[in-house]
């Protein structure tokens, strides 16, 4: 579910379906319920493997109808940069990266004054962030509430901390939520299986044996695909025989654990646990290609990862997810740490995690050269799935001792950064690359050129033309030709500061660039882009229509949608410059439908500007309040010092006048209400429905 969605009851959230049933903890589910009633930070604590994420998850979708402002999931798993929580928190919200101001005040921004609820999953290896974190939003957002998971409280102040231990096993006939986990367990494991009275006791002393620790439970439920009950309880007996001959060096739930993981582990072949192993060494999801890659090597051959990673996933050690491209898996962070700790035991670590990085970075390689092409939103989907690997490669470049593996990967995602939404985030890794010393390699030309291009607002133009004029000559010393990669930060600096339409013919025209590649078509289309819109915008409509409907040639011959859709945007801008509004709306539509599906963030927020514009001109003044509502939440959440910051300011401002005029204050305010409560998602469906003027 996306971070804007409703579900089913339509309440705001981003919480996920579950992915099987959920058993028992009636009281702690009750005692959560009635501290978040009066308390404002609840931090679920507990071992690992007892079922903190899962029961935050439960009680959270419990209380959604107590927070109108939505009840938010924001899983940490995956990041490892504490820099990255505020990121983090911003992006389950839905935002895109703000230029303008840090990401937890977008956060808090965006929590407003509705009661909301945020869940911080697994807190305990960012503890410091996390604490600040939730510190800053409980102090910005006085109708916020907290519910987190860490190994370890947060340490704040007015935390309220709810020790999570295992599910009782209970003395009774019945038995207890251990026994239904085990039997629920099973069922979906062996559907033929039934827990009558014959069987309890056994399935009962199998849940005391794990001390009904929910992972260790599961992990044996799922072993009857291989061996009966009586065998299971055999085995476990034995193992724990076994343990109990040496002196304890954990608490004995952490022994249980630790067992029944070690246990599955046994069970598995050795080229299972190979995999296992190796698999550690990714962060969050992965799909098959790069478990075939990564973890290939010795007696694993790349064609045999797909059989071994099957039987895993029958074996509950790792998880299948649907994805577009096909299947993801993932793993939980317990039996990650295990297999990271088999890794290191076999001597594999380092070699491993340079793979790892090396696979990241020929995908990221790849994923530029095809950029501009038919696969474009494949490529926006799958990047957006491998974030929190790309991460962990881009932490592995950045402490490789040779600065230019940073350079390039920083570098070489500017597309990534600048087209999907992460400028703050690749602002921050493109800063650590290029603080790593001097020197004019290609990869620093590269990730000069990146960072400009992300971070150009109204207030640093200067600077970014200081620094185009820096590429150059970096450029020059090595050899390579600028022009592909100047003009477009030359062209969208003068595209801010509003030049004139001899400005698009002197920087915006088409002239030598790099002999082939995808430089090339980069600098031909960002042309073609600068023009088109400099000319709409400085009275030229007719001409602008001729550098549009160019732009969007040459993007159609590559099979290209991002900037396709910019030309979409400009050809709209033109059309409603020469009186079609019609065609106009036609335009503008397009291009939100496609700047919507590659998650551009900043494309929507235009495309839905330009539409209220359209709206208005086709006599339909309703719609253009509730779509300038919406606009206007879209640039806060963008941030509006982006290109043409001052004349979308005054546009708004103009708009304003002419619909509160022709509405009236009462009315005009009504409906700029209701587009300013319409989450990004439901702007989108508003804008692209074409429906009649509603009556008054």
């Amino acid at each position: 579910m996306s971070a804007s969605a409703r579900n089913g009851n339509d309440r705001l959230g981003n919480l996920p379906v579950e992915p099987d049933a959920f058993v028992g903890r009636e009281g702690e589910l009750a005692r959560i319920d009635g501290l978040l009633g009066r308390t404002r930070l609840v931090t679920l604590t507990g071992p690992g493997g007892v079922g903190k994420s899962r029961l935050a998850v439960r009680a959270a979708d419990g209380v959604r109808g107590r927070f109108p402002g939505g009840v938010w999931l924001v899983e940490l798993s995956a990041l490892t940069d504490p820099a990255l929580v505020p990121v983090a928190v911003a992006r389950a919200l839905g935002l895109a990266d703000e230029p303008t101001r840090p990401a937890l005040a977008a956060a808090a921004a965006r929590l407003g004054g509705k009661p909301v609820l945020l869940v911080l999953d697994t807190c305990e290896h960012l503890l410091p962030a996390c604490a600040r974190v939730a510190s800053a939003l409980l102090a910005r957002v006085p109708r916020s509430r907290i519910l987190a998971t860490s190994r370890q409280p947060l340490a704040v102040r007015g935390e309220h901390v709810l020790a999570v231990g295992p599910l009782p096993v209970g003395d009774s006939a019945a038995g207890g939520d251990a026994v239904a986990l085990f039997a629920a367990r099973a069922v979906a494991a062996v559907p033929s299986f039934t827990l009558t009275d014959a069987n309890r006791p056994q399935v009962t002393a199998v849940c005391e044996r794990l001390d009904g620790i929910p992972l260790a439970v599961e992990l044996a439920a799922v072993r009857l695909r291989g061996m009966s009950l009586e065998h299971l309880l055999a085995a476990l007996d034995a193992r724990f025989e076994t343990l109990t001959t040496k002196p304890p060096t954990r608490p004995a739930r952490h022994q249980a654990l630790r067992t029944a993981i070690g246990w599955s582990h046994e069970l598995c072949t050795p080229l299972e646990r190979l995999l296992w192993a190796r698999l550690s060494a990714f962060a969050g999801n992965w799909d098959l290609e790069a478990a075939e890659f990564v973890c290939h090597g010795g007696p694993l051959s790349a064609e045999r990862v797909m059989e071994h990673l099957t039987a895993l996933a029958d074996k509950s050690i790792v998880t299948r997810e649907p994805g577009g491209g096909g299947p993801r898996y993932r793993m939980l962070d317990t039996l990650r740490e295990f297999g990271a700790l088999w890794l290191a035991e076999l001597g594999e670590s380092d070699d491993v995690r340079r793979r790892h990085r090396d696979y990241y970075r020929w995908l990221v390689r790849r994923a530029e050269a095809e950029w501009l092409g038919p696969g474009q939103r494949a490529w926006a989907d799958h990047m957006s799935a491998e974030h929190a690997n790309l991460r962990r490669a881009l932490d592995a470049c950045l402490a490789d001792p040779d600065p230019t593996l940073g350079l390039e990967l920083a570098g070489t995602l500017w597309f990534f950064w600048f087209a999907a939404g992460h400028a703050e985030e690749g602002r921050a890794y493109l800063a650590r690359a290029l603080g790593r010393g001097s020197g004019t390699s290609a990869e620093r030309t590269l990730a000069t050129w990146a960072h400009r291009l992300i971070t150009l607002t109204p207030d640093d133009l200067d600077a970014a033309e200081d620094v185009a004029a820096e590429y150059v000559r970096l450029a020059a010393a090595r050899g390579l030709p600028p022009a592909a990669r100047i003009l477009p930060l030359t062209g969208a600096s003068l595209a801010a500061r509003g030049e004139s339409a001899r400005s698009a013919v002197l920087h915006g025209v088409p002239g030598p660039g790099p002999a082939g590649g995808g430089g090339a078509t980069f600098f031909k289309l960002t042309s073609h882009a600068v023009q088109a819109y400099l000319l709409a915008g400085q009275g030229a409509p007719a001409r602008a229509v001729t550098a549009a409907e160019r732009l969007s040639a040459e993007c159609d011959k590559h099979g290209e949608l991002w900037m396709r859709a910019w030309g979409d945007y400009y050809l709209g801008l033109a059309r409603l410059g020469l009186g079609d509004a019609e065609s106009a709306a036609d335009c503008a539509r397009a291009a939100l439908a496609a700047k919507w599906r590659i998650h551009d963030h900043l494309g929507t927020a235009a495309a839905v500007d330009l539409l209220v514009c359209v709206e208005a001109a086709r006599g339909r003044p309703e719609r253009a309040a509730r779509l300038l509502g919406a606009a206007a939440e879209l640039w806060r959440r963008v941030g509006l010092a982006r290109f043409g910051d001052a004349e979308a300011t005054v546009f708004q401002r103009e708009q304003r006048r002419r619909l509160r005029g022709e509405l009236g204050d009462a009315r005009f305010g009504r409906l700029l209400g209701e587009g300013l409560a319409l989450d990004t998602s439901e702007t989108v469906a508003f804008a692209l429905a074409e429906v009649p003027e509603a009556g008054p």
